[in-house]
């Protein structure tokens, strides 16, 4: 009976409110947009007219790829348990955690990681974790080996008592108690054991970290040898570790390995997309599971059959099987701050925009938590067709793709036959370990398809949307599981500086994206990625071009009071009434949202004025970093943001400046509000009906950045003040823009 239940079950979400709504706004978009037309037919040409006609349009266009994204939500419901009635092999599963910095990314967090991973439910000896240490820290390797010893006492407490909460520092954050107590003595004995080890654990590296001293011993097994004639960070070679090999044992740990890839200043080592391919073929020619999970160092796994929930979608059937590319996780957070001060918490988009995908082609990929199938990885369509041939493919053939390693090669054979163990014969991980640090060289991908149709696709900063953009091209779908506890928790940007240097990445990657040989339409019109798809594709990856009109609207209702004019109809004017609803309507929406996804109405607020910070600010300097690229100025640099040890809510949260040139545009912005504002009071206080609706957008914006009218009081005074260079840049800009406005009325 349980060989007949469906693996996993697909709900439609009926949302018919939304609908409405959607329609409405689109309307009076439209309406907004056709009054703008008759205004310029009736009395010519006006350059005021036409700016707010491009920027509407463009607002119309959005919100017409939002539509198609939203309207299509399902929800996806797996049944692990059916899944242990089957008499079948499971699946070995290969999991991918990547680190770039020991500072910026504290060993305790990867370490955290590695154990929630290394304590799930899934039979040990199918698991295999491999740490990229792309910042070849011998700090980030001591860690590891230490959290393997406490690994040996955590993994089977864990599955002895069932204990949901894998990551022992949330596991043991909350007192000094455990956080629930059956009857038995024994439990607390061993919760008490288990807590001192873990206080021990965190000791160590915490002493490492500040001594530089890691007493790793020979007799270890480890040796820091490797490390002893490191350069830099960015040129060494090629460090692979096997700390712990499981012996087939079910009720051992997983196989645990340290990568730190080679490095030279004559390569380009491509970021992350490089780190994930290198981790790729290490495993290959180790473990060559037919599945493979990656997880930022901090996401770690909450849920402990996510495993098993993932494997329920690429199991349920053979059409699954050859339909399906890869499962991807939703970005959930803990200890997230009140009220998501920053507007990263992602919840609505989750909730609505992922959940709209989901009825389309599927999920775009996240980079994180998300279970790919390694033949896909390796470029091989739908239905068993590859990208190169069609049927198998000789030893050699693909020692030209895949590179001159025949180990490799003959693990890549092994990985287009489907089966579920991959190839991982005892014994074979020291014998291939001179194979594994061959493929982690940085010349290995010389001449071969790495990166550019196998693998992580190099080419943005944000690997993850372009990569999953390549294999839905193709013609995969894709699944999205949101599961309850969460698959994955991570820690969200906890302070402002960080939260933008994450947003400007992000839009510089997708910029790279969507002008690059890889751009969606493309992918629609000569590949199998679905035209819905393609909409969903155009809304990401139009993020940072956004910042263009929205910028140039904010700038049309000073410019009209500072000069006596207006943009929008006036009050005789019945046609007011369409800025006037679409306003009231759009926010209404924006509300309804984030009260039916249980946040309050501050945090519908902070993530509108969010929306508009990033786009003055973190939008509009990927848009400049993309623009340098392409002009051969300088490169687009992946920056790796601060990841916080822990949420401290009550200590962060408040906007905190520094001197980044970021802040410029917003505080030039909020100077120029208050400016017009005030010009415009003095020059017709009482005989404001025909810039009424300008008068209300300045306010607005003025409200949106009043974070920053703060940060102006109290410059000077530590990080909560702007920066005094920040504020004389800004003032600057918005008195040049005053005195070309007023140029323009004398003209």
């Amino acid at each position: 009976m349980a060989k007949s239940l469906p693996l996993y079950e697909k709900t439609n979400i009926k949302r018919p409110t939304q609908r409405v709504l959607d329609i409405t706004i689109f309307i009076l978009l439209v309406s907004l947009n056709a009054y703008r037309v008759l205004l310029i037919y009736n009395h010519g040409f006006s350059y005021l007219q036409i700016i707010a006609f491009l920027c509407e349009f463009w607002f119309s266009f959005i919100w017409f790829l939002t539509i198609i994204i939203k309207w299509n939500p399902v929800h996806y419901e797996t049944y692990p348990q059916r899944l242990l009635e089957r008499e079948m092999e499971y699946p070995a599963v290969d999991i991918f955690i990547t680190t770039a910095d020991p500072v910026l990314e504290p060993p305790i967090i990867t370490v955290n990681t590695v154990l929630s991973l290394m304590a799930l439910d899934y039979p040990a000896n199918k698991l295999g974790c491999y740490v990229s240490d792309d910042g070849c820290s011998a700090l980030t390797l001591y860690a590891l080996k230490e959290a393997l010893k406490f690994g040996k006492i955590w993994v089977p407490f864990c599955k002895k008592y069932e204990i949901q909460v894998r990551a022992p520092f949330r596991y043991f954050s909350n007192d000094s108690m455990p956080p629930h107590l059956p009857s038995s003595t024994q439990f607390l004995n061993d919760w008490y054991t288990v807590k001192v080890e873990y206080e021990k654990l965190e000791g160590k590296i915490k002493e490492a970290e500040e001594s530089r001293s890691f007493g790793i011993e020979e007799e270890d097994g480890i040796d820091l040898a490797a490390f002893s004639n490191l350069h830099t960070k960015n040129n060494h070679p090629t460090i692979v570790k096997i700390l712990w090999e499981n012996k087939e044992v079910l009720d051992e740990l997983p196989h645990l390995i340290y990568v730190s890839r080679e490095k030279s200043f004559k390569h380009h080592h491509h970021y992350k997309a490089g780190a994930m391919n290198v981790l790729t073929r290490v495993s290959g020619v180790l473990t060559n599971a037919p599945y493979i999970l990656n997880v930022d160092c901090d996401m770690f796994a909450n849920n402990p059959q996510v495993v098993l929930h993932a494997m329920c979608v690429f199991l349920n059937s053979k059409d699954d099987l050859e339909d399906i590319g890869y499962v991807q996780t939703p970005q959930c957070f803990y200890d997230g701050l009140k009220d998501d001060p920053f507007g990263n918490q992602l919840v609505v988009v989750f909730q609505y925009y992922s959940r709209g995908v989901m009825g389309l082609q599927g999920p775009l990929y996240n980079g994180t938590g998300c279970f790919h199938r390694r033949n896909v990885l390796y470029g091989q369509f739908p239905h068993h067709t590859t990208h190169f041939m069609d049927g198998k493919a000789s030893e050699q053939e693909l020692m030209k793709l895949f590179g001159y390693s025949k180990c490799f090669a003959k693990s890549a054979s092994y990985a287009f036959e489907e089966t579920t163990h991959g190839y991982h014969p005892n014994g074979l991980f020291n014998d291939n370990l001179e194979a594994a640090k061959q493929v982690a060289g940085c010349g290995y991908e010389i001449n071969t398809t790495w990166g550019s149709k196998i693998g992580w696709i190099y080419g943005s900063t944000t690997e993850d949307i372009l990569t999953g953009l390549v294999i839905q091209t193709r013609g995969w779908r894709s699944i999205y599981i949101a599961l309850n506890p969460p698959a994955f928790l991570g820690c969200a940007a906890s302070q402002l500086v960080a939260s933008l240097t994450q947003q400007k990445r992000w839009v510089s990657g997708l910029l790279e994206i969507l002008f690059s040989k890889h751009f969606p339409v493309f992918g629609t019109l000569f590949g199998k990625l679905q035209w819905k798809q393609c909409a969903a594709y155009l809304w990401l990856l139009t993020w940072g071009l956004r910042s263009i009109p929205e910028l140039s609207y904010a700038l049309l209702p000073p410019y009209c009071l500072i000069t006596n004019s207006s943009f929008f109809p006036n009050m005789e004017e019945r046609s007011i009434s369409i800025p006037i609803f679409l306003f009231i309507i759009y926010n209404f929406q924006q509300l309804l949202l984030y009260k039916e996804t249980g946040q309050s109405i501050r945090a519908w607020w902070n993530n509108q004025r969010m929306g508009r910070v990033n786009t003055m600010c973190a939008w509009l300097f990927g848009l400049g970093n993309v623009v340098l690229k392409f002009l051969g100025v300088r490169e687009v640099v992946f920056e790796v943001t601060k990841k916080e040890t822990y949420c401290e809510a009550d200590l962060v949260g408040h906007f905190m400046f520094d001197e980044s040139a970021m802040f410029v545009p917003a505080t030039t912005l909020l100077l120029l509000q208050l400016i017009a504002l005030l010009m415009s009071f003095i020059r017709q206080a009482g005989r404001m009906r025909n810039t009424v609706l300008e008068v209300i957008c300045s306010v607005w914006l003025v409200l949106c950045f009043w974070p920053f009218l703060k940060g102006i009081f109290v410059f000077g005074k530590g990080r909560y003040g702007l920066p005094f260079s920040t504020i004389y840049k800004s003032a600057a800009l918005a008195l040049l823009f005053v005195l070309l406005c007023q140029r323009t009325t004398v003209n």
